[in-house]
């Protein structure tokens, strides 16, 4: 198995909101080649799973103050599409985190 991926997405909010926004916008993230299939939340915390091209993936979301901290581990074949995959699940994060 390949080295996990971390991105860390910054963010302006609370990290009650931003955990909420988190919680409410996820599952529903509308991508193309993503589906996001389990989210398990303890505290801070999400743990989840998604399926991409054909393949499975696990990864956790800490929410902190200022940031939120992805963690990816993905099987060799999406491992070589990691930015394709990585990009979009920082974009549709931003935008549930940016400010309305």
């Amino acid at each position: 198995m390949a080295e996990p991926i971390v991105i860390t997405i910054p963010h302006r909010l609370s990290k009650d909101e931003a955990i909420r926004r988190l919680k409410n916008g996820l599952g529903s993230a509308n991508l193309p080649f993503l589906t996001i299939e389990r989210e398990e939340w303890t505290g801070d915390l999400l743990e989840f799973s998604l399926k991409a091209m054909g393949q499975q993936a696990t990864g956790t979301a800490l929410v902190q103050d200022s940031a939120v901290q992805l963690t990816l581990v993905l099987p060799w074949l999406l491992h070589r599409f990691a930015e394709l995959a990585s990009g979009a699940l920082t974009k549709r994060t931003k935008l549930l985190l940016e400010k309305k």
